[in-house]
């Protein structure tokens, strides 16, 4: 039984059930499987969720996942986004992007990624300048997550926004504005700019405790 197998502790049981609902794709797992997405801990298992839920009549599936949005569990939440960004309906966009805003970090990262994707375009332009007001915070990994939905955009709306926020004050939002128009200029350098950040952040600690 499928809620039993979930419910196993060995992630590889899981993960094996998991994969086989989405084999056979039974509307019928679709309760289980959404419950699953909440409290799942094991990456790939989660992934597999997302997979089996998009093998499911979309009809069915999008409705259910817009619900998710409003659960209490950050985790319910952040796969809801993520699943929606993979069934390609744009038509809950404006549900992605109030995710935007959500309370938990992880919830908002995910939902860069996922209003990238899903965004209509007369509405990237403004999406583009809402997520550059984030440029310049957080860890090198939240800047890279921000500067590939950014550039997931595209030229016209990524370069305008870049260009409002490169006048801003402040070292890190130029740096972060440059590493994104890399990205937007050679899409494959985001693994180039996640060593050179790194190379920045260790010497950033060494001067910093040098001169404390």
């Amino acid at each position: 039984m499928l809620t039993d197998a979930l419910a196993d502790p060995r992630s590889s049981v899981r993960l094996r059930a998991v994969m086989a609902a989405g084999t056979t794709a039974d509307p019928a797992d679709l309760d289980v499987l959404l419950e699953r997405c909440a409290v799942e801990p094991d990456l790939q298992v989660r992934e597999a969720l997302t997979w089996s839920l998009v093998r499911l009549p979309a009809d069915l599936v999008v409705p259910r996942l817009v619900s998710e949005l409003a659960r209490p569990e950050p985790q319910a939440r952040s796969q809801a986004v993520h699943t929606l960004s993979k069934m390609h309906d744009r038509s809950v966009y404006s549900e992605v992007a109030d995710r935007l805003g959500d309370t938990d970090p992880s919830v908002r990262r995910t939902a860069w990624r996922a209003a990238a994707v899903l965004a209509p375009d007369d509405e990237r332009p403004a999406l583009a300048r809402r997520l550059a007001r984030e440029l310049g915070d957080g860890d090198r990994d939240r800047r890279l997550a921000l500067s590939r939905a950014l550039a997931s955009l595209g030229e016209d709306a990524a370069r305008p926004a870049l260009a409002e926020a490169a006048a801003r004050r402040g070292e890190t939002v130029h740096e972060h504005v440059a590493d994104t128009e890399r990205l937007l200029d050679d899409p494959d350098a985001a693994s180039a700019l996640a060593v050179e950040r790194a190379r920045r952040e260790v010497a950033l600690g060494r001067s910093k405790r040098a001169s404390g």
